[in-house]
């Protein structure tokens, strides 16, 4: 097997399969990718309507790697790459009903009320906490109260983790979930030395920390991100293609999937899943009960995205940062508030402002049971309460995203070794996607990179063989 015999198929056309795909692309291999829906982007969907556009997935990415820019300018997208405004930087947490901004400073910091005097004075004293015994096995919630307090766990990490994961922080495991923080004390044996420290490290492997990497997205929203890559690749993405199974056929795998009406399938040396790991369960369902248990078990909560228009003029919150979180200790029936016109410019029509709010994940899931819709009206009431907003939206969409984001939860450590074994004992069977190294944008980009070379890697292993 080498470039230019071996065949690859990619399931999936998401950030993930179309970033993998354009790697494996650029070195010269015969690259498929298939996917199930009309166009690309998986859960990067952006709409253009009535003036308003609307991103129902991610809204923006963080430019946390050059590889990023890499990609972007090879597929031409560079000039329609566009930054957040400066005073986008801000970001709110709701205390006691009242938006408080999160502090960057220790001037800030010292003057926030967002904190009590408790609380900072706690926070002072984590280069002396000690390290857990827990290991692997340790929660977010744990790690966090032990090295800086119940308060800051309740106010700044609990809507932290809301906000990126739909996700309950007493569930998910720090050393998956949060893999720089649990290193910064497995390695510096603190926090704060290990920020100072590490940014030493990116520095050199020429990463931003994601507390200073630029927020990015495109003058057309997100999707027209996965969209450039999915018109340079051409042909080599297949659309309607919904993958129903994954066969060994001697020395390659027999690919079983539908287009449009039409059964078909195709032979090929290399399958790259990135689709999520429920689907990966059904395509390769005969592949072993562990292996389906272990995709199985990963838990995707349910979100639904709420897009609200008002007129400029009728919000009495002034719009100067990102948007605002909610601790869950405040009650509310969501989890935040993204503020789109503030990010970037041409996100809504002349004199109006557009709102992302977010419902449901894996901290109330039971908002969605029965098809219940009647808390909509709920969280729009309190969304106005506090952005002293008078009237009523004048534009409403919404989306539902029945299995929204992974969860890492702890033990995913386990999912972990399992996967890397199974694809030990499969050759040339690759499994990716964001329940792998990450869920941001950023990370599916650098993932992509590393999966590459794992393939290479098969590949020369491969060749090697059939020399001897």
């Amino acid at each position: 097997m080498d470039k230019d015999t071996v065949d690859i198929t990619v399931l999936g056309a998401g950030i993930s399969g179309l970033a993998t795909a354009f790697w494996l692309n650029k070195q010269g291999f015969e690259t498929t990718v298939l996917e199930s829906k009309k166009e690309p982007g998986g859960s990067m969907v952006t709409r253009h309507e009535d003036g308003f556009l609307i991103d129902y997935g991610p809204n923006s990415g963080l430019e946390t790697t050059p590889l990023i820019g890499q990609i972007v300018e090879h597929v031409g997208l560079k000039d329609e790459m566009i930054y957040a405004l400066e005073k986008a930087k801000k970001r709110y947490i709701l205390r006691n009903n009242r938006l408080h901004a999160l502090p960057t400073s220790p001037v800030a910091f010292l003057k926030t009320k967002l904190f009590s005097p408790k609380a900072k004075l706690r926070l002072l004293a984590e280069p002396f906490s000690r390290k857990s015994n827990e290991g692997y096995y340790q929660s977010i919630s744990e790690f966090v109260k032990r090295r800086l307090g119940q308060e800051f766990l309740d106010y700044a990490v609990n809507p932290f983790v809301a906000g990126i994961f739909a996700g309950n922080p007493d569930n998910l495991s720090v050393q998956s979930a949060l893999p720089k923080l649990y290193r910064l004390e497995e390695l510096y044996g603190g926090l704060f030395k290990g920020f100072v420290l590490g940014a030493k490290e990116r520095k050199i492997r020429a990463e931003q920390s994601k507390q200073s990497a630029r927020l990015f997205s495109f003058i057309k929203g997100m999707q027209s991100f996965p969209a450039a890559i999915a018109a340079k690749l051409g042909d080599k993405v297949r659309y309607n293609c919904k993958v129903e199974r994954v066969v060994k056929s001697g020395p390659k795998f027999k690919v079983l999937y539908r287009h449009s009406d039409t059964s078909e399938e195709r032979m090929t040396d290399i399958v790259l899943s990135t689709v999520p790991a429920y689907h990966a369960a059904s395509v390769f369902d005969h592949w072993g009960d562990e292996l389906i248990n272990h995709l199985n078990d990963i838990y995707y909560p349910p979100v639904k995205v709420l897009y609200l228009g008002f007129r400029e003029a009728a919000v009495g919150q002034v719009l100067d940062g990102f948007g605002f979180l909610i601790p869950e200790k405040e009650n509310k029936t969501f989890l935040g508030a993204i503020w789109n016109s503030a990010i970037f410019p041409c996100r809504a029509k002349d004199d109006m402002t557009a709102f992302t709010l977010f419902v449901g994940g894996a901290r109330s899931p039971e908002l969605f049971d029965n098809g219940n819709d009647k808390h909509l009206d709920t969280v729009i009431k309190e969304f106005k309460k506090i952005m002293r907003i008078e009237e009523d939206p004048i534009f409403v969409k919404e989306k539902m995203w029945p299995k929204a984001i992974p969860q890492y939860r702890i033990g995913y450590i386990e999912h972990e070794r399992y996967f890397e074994q199974f694809e030990s004992n499969h050759p040339g069977i690759f499994l990716s996607g964001n329940y792998r190294g990450g869920i941001s944008v950023g990370d599916c980009i650098k993932n992509s990179e590393l999966t590459v070379k794992r393939i290479c890697e098969h590949i020369t292993k491969n060749a090697d063989r059939q020399d001897d």
